[in-house]
């Protein structure tokens, strides 16, 4: 790899851009609040972002965005994050590339995040692991064997919708049931509250921890892994109490030979942890080429 990467970090709740060097450091940043309005507004509002901190030598654009979404040959190629409903079947990728004039890859953000903690993150040197963000959408990655799992059509590793609560869930944007996104996401719980997650009480925090803990044995059991790394303003605002209970729940249900043990653990890029990831997206494509 070299040169330096355009790093574009899409959520519900913020949108963010960097620049990241080929050692995974974060050159330049900058944040805003995702906007609403129609998927115009927001996807002038996002080149606005990404034009303020570019310099003209980036030799890729790397982005992680919500999904699903819809992948061709060099990825992510439409996205209709369940989290911005703007966006159905965006074509973002291509609109990108029409906007910055360098090759633009896209996957999800969680999948970015995974590759991003296998770079410089919590699970550097390690070849199986799970990563996943809690925030305003509650989504995955899966590293196994020291690759990332794509599935079929790109989509894998969508932990937000396993179901957590079966018989008294809430409804999900999904359409399911129960899902770990409708219980543990942002949006979720201040509907529940009444209050945002930075003012929710200690029950909140300790059965959102409980139910993540919970989703993350079901993956641990499945796949053979024995460490999941949590990244996204709920889980990292609600800190320590909730990985407290996220273990606790781990080791109750992860209770197979190979699960008994597995750790769960907050990001190590902090919240850089979505611009590296996505820069890292941009250069294994790149070098893929």
């Amino acid at each position: 790899m070299v040169g330096r990467a355009l790093a574009v970090d899409i959520g519900g709740t913020k949108l963010a851009a960097g620049v990241v060097d080929e050692e995974g450091e974060v050159v330049r940043a900058a944040r805003v609040a995702t906007p609403g309005g129609d998927g115009e507004t927001l996807f002038s509002a996002l080149v606005a972002l990404v034009d303020d901190v570019r310099r003209g030598d980036e030799v890729v654009c790397g982005v992680g965005c919500g999904g699903p979404m819809t992948f061709g040959r060099d990825g992510g190629e439409s996205v209709s994050p369940l989290n911005i409903p703007a966006w159905a079947a965006f074509p973002l990728r291509r609109r990108l590339l029409s906007a910055l004039g360098i090759p633009v890859f896209v996957d999800n953000d969680a999948k970015a995040l995974a590759l991003g903690e296998g770079w410089t993150g919590a699970a550097r040197d390690v070849d199986d692991y799970l990563a996943m963000v809690v925030s305003t959408g509650v989504g995955g990655g899966v590293v196994l064997g020291g690759r990332l799992l794509d599935g079929a059509g790109g989509n894998a590793g969508h932990i937000g919708h396993v179901i957590v609560e079966p018989v008294v869930g809430r409804m999900c944007a999904c359409g399911a049931r129960g899902c770990l996104e409708a219980e543990a996401s942002g949006p979720s719980i201040a509907a529940v509250t009444g209050h945002p997650p930075q003012e929710a009480g200690g029950d909140v925090v300790l059965r959102t921890g409980t139910l993540v803990g919970r989703a993350v044995a079901s993956v641990a059991n499945l796949l053979d892994l024995r460490l999941a790394v949590v990244a996204g303003s709920v889980a990292l605002g609600f800190g320590a109490p909730f990985f407290a209970a996220a273990q606790a729940e781990l080791d109750r249900s992860a209770r197979l030979v190979f699960s008994r043990g597995a750790r769960i653990v907050p990001t190590a890029l902090g919240a850089d942890a979505g611009l590296v990831g996505a820069a890292r997206v941009g250069f294994n494509r790149l070098t893929r080429r």
